[in-house]
């Protein structure tokens, strides 16, 4: 059986860069993958996120802005050993969910979202605003290459824990 892959855009549209993951999640529309994967704009709807993951994947994607100290536009690859590694953006509307707080959600219904990955982009801006920064923009062809390389099965190895991955 080919395994079951749940690619999941993330974020704030209304704080610039924290729409990160949204607009990969749209460019992915335009992309073709495996049809084993489904591509899904979650933005702030953790709740949702946690819902659908009850399904059961082998491996669950999130793409979101991660900020890490970086110059804004760099593109992560991670895959966090447990819950309480997994990134956490303070620009999130507090009506959603932060990704530890859906796997926790998860792990209560009992469901499982089997491998996590995480492709995150260091933003230049959260601010109140629609439309990312250019370095973030310009990084969503990066990402959108990183996720189908991950999606066909064809990425880099993924680096130890919490280790940048620049593409």
């Amino acid at each position: 059986m080919r395994p079951r892959v749940l690619v999941a855009g993330i974020g704030n549209i209304f704080l610039r860069d924290d729409g990160f993951g949204v607009e990969v999640a749209h460019a992915l529309e335009d992309v073709t993958l495996p049809n084993w994967v489904q591509i899904a704009d979650y933005g702030i709807r953790g709740m949702h996120l946690a819902y659908d993951l009850m399904g059961g994947y082998d491996t669950t994607i999130l793409i979101d802005a991660l900020p890490r100290g970086e110059a804004p536009g760099t593109v992560y690859l991670l895959e966090p050993d447990a819950m309480s590694d997994l990134p956490v953006n303070p620009a999130l509307d507090a009506h959603g969910m932060q990704p530890d707080a859906v796997f926790r959600l998860l792990k209560m219904l009992g469901g499982d979202a089997g491998r996590v990955l995480v492709v995150g982009c260091e933003p230049a801006t959260v601010e109140e605003g629609i439309g990312l920064s250019a370095p973030v923009s310009d990084a969503v062809g990066e990402a959108v290459r990183l996720v189908t390389d991950l999606a066909w099965g064809t990425s880099p190895h993924v680096p130890d824990h919490h280790t940048k991955a620049e593409v």
